[in-house]
């Protein structure tokens, strides 16, 4: 019963959708209207600019940590449970109760963000040292690279090479769970990210950072004239 009431409160807290609170709070828009229709931080800093895509970001990212919080507070430290709260907050995030509606078919669905501040919130849970190493590989990706679901895929991707190393080099606290984590956590962010995926193989994504820049250069009709 304690079990079910962590994961059911990790999932309340995951579903807060915070892009949605944020945008129209501070820019009087429905996130839900704008671009991908995601509530996340890369769709909030679209639809209110970088400051509230930034505190969209911290606060997913605060939902994802603050599993170890509630975990703690049950007085639980098996690591499969600290991992099932962390999943359970990123599966709200990506499918909220306070984002009920019906599509153009007339079933309910649960909308969201794609999940990856959140996941990398739960990395943070599990051990906290790893978003060191994460998040400057992230911010490369997110500029070199330069597509932003390049970058949310290569979180839990990231978080799954620092678990398993630090389990076959047997390093203090490391556990299979979190391995199990981050495999699941990647499987998520991929289910939510399906259309994107399409994109990027049919090289139609929206780039961002250097790749954005570098396309942006190319479609400036030059100033030289003969």
């Amino acid at each position: 019963m304690e079990i079910a009431i962590i994961l059911l409160i990790c999932y309340l807290l995951g579903a807060i959708p915070f892009g949605l609170l944020w945008v129209k709070l501070f820019a009087g828009k429905d996130i839900r209207e704008i671009a991908s229709g995601r509530t996340g931080g890369t769709n909030a800093m679209r639809a209110g600019g970088t400051w509230v895509g930034l505190l969209t970001g911290i606060m997913d990212i605060f939902k994802g940590f603050s599993t170890y919080w509630i975990v703690q507070g049950f007085g639980i430290n098996n690591p499969w449970v600290r991992v099932g709260a962390a999943l359970a907050a990123i599966i709200g995030h990506n499918y909220s109760v306070f984002l009920m509606e019906r599509n153009e078919a007339g079933k309910l669905r649960l909308r969201g963000g794609a999940g990856g501040a959140t996941a990398f919130g739960g990395t943070l849970a599990l051990w906290p040292l790893g978003g060191l190493i994460i998040f400057p590989l992230s911010v490369a990706v997110f500029f070199v690279i330069g597509y932003a679901s390049a970058t949310t895929m290569s979180i839990a991707f990231f978080s799954a090479i620092i678990f398993l190393v630090r389990v076959l080099v047997k390093a203090p606290g490391a556990e299979w769970a979190y391995v199990i984590y981050s495999l699941a956590a990647e499987a998520i962010l991929m289910y939510a990210l399906r259309p994107n995926i399409k994109r990027l193989i049919e090289g139609t994504e929206r780039p961002v950072g250097l790749r954005a820049a570098r396309q942006r250069k190319k479609e400036t009709p030059s100033s030289n004239t003969e």
